[in-house]
């Protein structure tokens, strides 16, 4: 079999903010930015990888979500435990330093985890866990 990730969804509470985040802070590139009824979706990814992409999207979309799920999914993300992302750099240290100038929310600084990884984490404007792994 030949798959491969094309996308994965990540919430999004103030579009603008998110967009600033992933483009200015992280420097992903936009791939779309189409807005429906009022909500926008914003497709983004890193330079270089065209096929791989974070869709931003709001989270009360799906007509199927009741009131009380909407309430327990912005809870979650307030807490920063509804939605995870694990990127990858080869310069953890250079990249946490360039996040850290920014105002982003620091959760964790550059550690060497006792599984064998270096990572460090932090959250995006949404409340989202995003974790940083360094790789070879």
């Amino acid at each position: 079999m030949d798959i491969k990730i094309l996308s994965s969804f990540l919430p999004h509470t103030d579009p603008e903010a998110s967009l600033a985040f992933y483009r200015d802070v992280l420097g992903f590139e936009i791939r779309t930015d189409v807005g429906y009824g009022g909500m926008r979706w914003i497709t983004v990814g890193p330079a270089g990888q065209p096929d791989t992409s974070v869709v931003l999207y709001p989270p009360g979309a799906d007509p199927g979500i009741t009131e009380d799920e909407r309430q327990t999914i912005a809870e979650m993300m307030a807490k920063g435990t509804y939605a995870t992302l694990v990127l990858a750099t080869k310069d953890i240290d250079g990249v946490f330093e360039r996040l850290q100038a920014t105002d982003a929310e620091v959760i964790q600084e550059p550690t060497d985890q006792p599984y064998g990884v270096r990572d460090c984490a932090f959250r995006d404007p949404a409340g989202n866990h995003i974790r940083i792994n360094q790789v070879s």
